[in-house]
């Protein structure tokens, strides 16, 4: 088996490199935050004041929509610049587009004062916004995760996940602070941009730190060995009396992207269902007050600061891919229990199985995330991959799992077994996928070859499930 290729891990360096990834997905879901609740509470008054109240709620939440579209569009663009050029410069340019954007949607102006020019100008900007947050959050964890150590690898990339509740909150906050200490009128007329402003500030911190990380380690590697295999693809070709020529080699729809794609689809349906459709489902069906499920999802981001770092130390000490079957199986079989303290309408037993669904079903299964996709691709195009199958599985899960879960309760006349049925599905979905991944723990990320294509890494585990295999069951002496 070939010696695997280490580097020493600079601790100042990975300290600042997972402090950069944590801003960044802070900023990243504090504006998918704050663009949500503008969405909702002012948005249609600002930019669609001509439409019936309902049509321009829909037409504020479309601007939301397309926002997604181009995610799709910055995972591909920037996943390949990340792959080709280096982390670094990518990042740097995905925090500033999207700080950038969203600082500008606080100076738009409105449609009172500009017409359609003004709904116009909102939709360009989140279509700005999502482009650079389309590889933000993937090429965070890839930078991270190459600059870990392999033995704690899970625990450091759980850091960056922790941004996705730091930006939730300070979103939350910030728009409870400015409901509660601004009129109606006030609210309109200026109150409403203060939101998009703090995102300069956010924006401003990750700079900062971004322009003194140096590149992944990997990414010189990664060159490297390209040109050592590219050396041999022509002296092969040479031995055997072929012409000479060096063939552009894309990445395909290998059994790592597959499995990625499986692994992301089960969580973002899950986050889809927990963190958006249930808030509607108990407010519309069971008479919840909207406090209640506020204050339950604000709860469970509070305990996710703890929830997400045991998860990614687990990770590593017992395997990503058993704590992937564990958390998964889990949710599948608490998805019945979780519904039934929901319709009690009891503040306490609901606020509960909230709080233990989202931490098991989303934020544990998200820290894990993080980490075990960059080791299931190779170095060669895993930026990339990460990104589209982040982005691909999210647009889809989170996009259609909040509609089927409406039509199918709206058809069930305000049952919850529909909702418990999806969740089951969502998490059977994660469990499948990481049963057919394989163990990718203390994975080279200098190898260029995806995981589940790596022979070494094939190879390393069948011994290491063979050996287990041959203890005896008596002594515990292991057979040679």
């Amino acid at each position: 088996m070939e010696k695997k290729r280490d580097f020493e891990v600079d601790t100042k360096e990975l300290v600042k490199v997972t402090a950069s990834g944590w801003m960044g997905t802070a900023m990243e879901f504090m504006d998918f935050q704050l663009y949500s609740l503008a969405a909702a509470i002012v948005f249609s008054d600002i930019f669609f004041p001509e439409m019936t109240p309902a049509m321009g709620l829909v037409m504020a939440m479309g601007t939301y929509g397309a926002g997604y579209v181009a995610r799709l569009l910055g995972a591909y663009i920037f996943g390949r610049m990340g792959d080709k050029i280096g982390r670094r410069t990518v990042l740097f340019v995905t925090i500033m587009l999207m700080g950038l954007a969203s600082t500008a949607i606080g100076f738009l102006p409105t449609y009172q004062q500009v017409g359609i020019l003004a709904p116009i100008g909102l939709v360009i900007l989140r279509i700005v916004q999502g482009f650079g947050a389309g590889a933000e959050i993937s090429g965070a964890g890839v930078m991270v995760a190459e600059f870990a150590k392999k033995s704690n690898r899970g625990l450091v990339g759980s850091f960056v996940c922790l941004g996705t509740s730091t930006g939730t909150l300070l979103a939350n906050l910030i728009w409870t602070i400015i409901l509660t200490k601004l009129d109606q009128k006030s609210l309109m007329a200026w109150g409403w941009r203060i939101p998009f402003y703090a995102s300069f500030v956010i924006m401003i911190v990750a700079v900062l730190i971004r322009i003194f990380i140096k590149e992944s380690p990997v990414m010189a590697e990664k060159k490297k060995l390209l040109t050592e295999q590219r050396q041999k693809e022509l002296e092969n070709q040479k031995a055997n009396g072929d012409v000479p020529t060096v063939q552009k080699k894309h990445f395909k729809l290998s059994k790592s992207l597959l499995v990625a794609l499986g692994l992301r689809f089960g969580q973002a349906g899950n986050s889809g269902i927990m963190q958006t459709y249930l808030a509607g489902f108990m407010v519309t069906f069971l008479s919840i007050q909207k406090t209640v499920t506020t204050n339950a999802n604000i709860i469970a981001s509070l305990i996710s600061f703890v929830t997400i770092p045991i998860v990614g130390w687990l990770g590593d000490k017992i395997g990503r891919r058993r704590m992937y079957l564990i958390l998964s199986g889990a949710m599948a079989l608490y998805a019945i229990p979780m519904l039934l303290m929901i319709e009690t309408k009891n503040t306490v037993l609901l606020t509960l199985a909230m709080v233990i669904g989202l931490n098991v079903g989303v934020q544990g299964i998200f820290a894990l995330e993080n980490v075990m996709l960059p080791e299931l691709f190779g170095s060669k195009n895993r930026m990339t991959l990460m990104a589209l199958a982040k982005e691909i599985a999210g647009v889809i899960a989170t996009g259609f799992g909040p509609l089927i879960a409406a039509s199918l309760v709206s058809a069930a006349i305000g049952s919850w077994w529909p909702v418990a049925i999806m969740i089951v599905v969502f998490s059977l979905f994660t469990f499948v996928s990481a049963y057919l991944s394989v163990d990718t723990n203390g994975r080279d990320l200098n190898d260029l070859d995806d995981a589940m294509d790596d022979i070494s890494l094939k190879s390393e585990n069948l011994h290491n499930r063979a050996t287990s295999e041959l203890v005896d069951a008596h002594t515990g002496v292991k057979k040679h």
